[in-house]
């Protein structure tokens, strides 16, 4: 029975990524992680402030307008002087006392582009972080799906054991009617003993892994979870050839859509960055209240004023020639990320439809083995009741039994870890 144990602990350890069942199905529990996890608070976070810093770019083409007061003294002031007759009299030409209120507005008549660029900018970094909140709700659920088959797995594994052992107390009890009668030794039924003792050690290490996930899937959900039973039912993702499933995931896994967003971010700085040296029209004007006109230079008057201001960059020292150079650097970068993004897609995708096309077949071939070692089971079982078989053929028979059938369902976990990871990769959003 120590190989059979072996067995259990490496399947444990092989697939034990994960585990989960529930209170609900699969939809369920990845909705619930969505509405609990604090980091969807975060990332929703960042879209509000995405959205803000897109209005904020589009107030760069939008006029403004400010009010403006002022107060100085000034010792001394410019006077004149002027002679009437045999009399010098001084005039100032400014007051002492300086007041003024103006209504300042400002508009960009044209910067050639650099206000668009910059909104285009910052549409392009909201739209990557909305795509990075459905990265991270595939990734959650890709987590959650694993878990709960996981569970479903150790379940099953669980039920296999609770067979081996019921198989065994039945031949412990014809094991010690045979002792009473002569025809079986103590030292037989000590050994059917030991096995119970071992299968049950084997059944708590599961049942502990088991809740562990459970506990797991808890914390990834927040809710108290009710451990129903279930099968390795998911919906299969009908693509025939990995060409096919890259085109998918080319459309719907968010990985595909965050590149993307950093080939637009890049094409948006290399406008940006052309821009900067471009000249730009700025109409000015103002209205208020100052004093300090002539003759009655104390008076507050009204006055407005309004003009259009030129500016051309001349010379900035090579700055937005290097700012450009990185802008078209970055985007080359992006659009070979792109490419090699792509190329790590098809090797993932083809592993795993091999890895799916593997696990069919061998869910065929193992199903025949558990059968034909049941029969077998059967048969030993039958002459061991009857005094023909041994002991030691009844124990084989067992093992080969729970080894058939924990392949068989090591075969069916593998077969739906492909298919959740084929959804996962595709882009197929299976929660909603």
């Amino acid at each position: 029975m120590k190989k059979i144990f072996s067995i259990l602990i490496i399947l444990i350890i092989t697939t034990s990524a994960s585990a989960q069942e529930n209170t609900g199905d699969l939809k369920q529990l990845i909705n619930a992680s969505f509405g609990y996890f604090p980091k969807f608070k975060e990332l929703q976070e960042t879209v509000n402030t995405g959205e803000h810093r897109v209005k904020l770019a589009k107030s760069g083409g939008l006029p403004t307008l400010n009010a403006q007061g002022s107060y100085s003294y000034s010792y001394p002031v410019s006077e004149i002087s002027a002679v009437s007759g045999d009399q010098v009299s001084a005039f100032k030409i400014m007051p002492n006392n300086k007041y003024s209120t103006m209504l300042n507005a400002s508009y960009t008549l044209w910067d050639f582009g650099a206000v668009k660029a910059s909104v285009d900018m910052k549409k392009s970094e909201l739209e990557s972080a909305k795509h990075n909140l459905d990265f991270y709700r595939s990734e959650v659920a890709f987590q959650v799906a694993d878990i709960y088959y996981q569970v479903v797995y150790l379940k099953k594994a669980i039920s296999i054991e609770n067979s081996v052992i019921q198989f065994l107390e039945e031949n412990k009890k014809d094991t010690e009617i045979k002792l009473k009668n002569g025809d079986a030794l103590r030292y037989d039924v000590l050994s059917i003993q030991s096995s119970v003792d071992q299968e049950n050690n084997n059944k708590i290490a599961l049942k502990n892994a088991l809740d562990k996930q459970i506990a797991l899937l808890e914390y990834t959900t927040g809710k108290k979870i009710e451990t129903n039973s279930s099968n390795f039912e998911f919906p299969a993702v009908t693509q025939s050839t990995a060409e096919q499933a890259l085109e998918s995931a080319k459309k719907n896994n968010s990985e595909f859509d965050l590149i993307r967003d950093q080939v637009k971010q890049a094409e948006a700085q290399v406008k940006l960055s052309h821009s900067k040296s471009k000249p730009s029209i700025i109409l000015n004007a103002a209205t208020g209240y100052t004093n300090g006109y002539t003759p009655d230079i104390d008076d507050f008057r009204y006055n407005y004023n309004a003009g259009v201001t030129l500016k051309i960059p001349i010379y900035e020292g090579g700055k937005y020639k290097e700012e450009i150079n990185i802008a078209k650097s970055t985007l080359q970068e992006s659009k070979y990320a792109e490419e090699t993004l792509e190329n790590t897609f098809l090797k993932d995708i083809r592993e795993i439809l091999i890895d799916i096309e593997s696990s069919s077949s061998s869910i065929i071939n193992s199903k025949k083995q558990a059968e034909q070692a049941l029969e077998a089971q059967k048969l030993a079982q039958s002459r061991y009741k009857n005094g023909i078989g041994t002991y030691l053929e009844l124990t084989n028979a067992s093992t080969n039994v729970q080894r058939a059938e924990l392949t068989t369902l090591q075969y069916e976990h593998q077969l739906c870890v492909g298919q959740y990871n084929l959804a996962r990769i595709t882009g197929l959003n299976y929660w909603q």
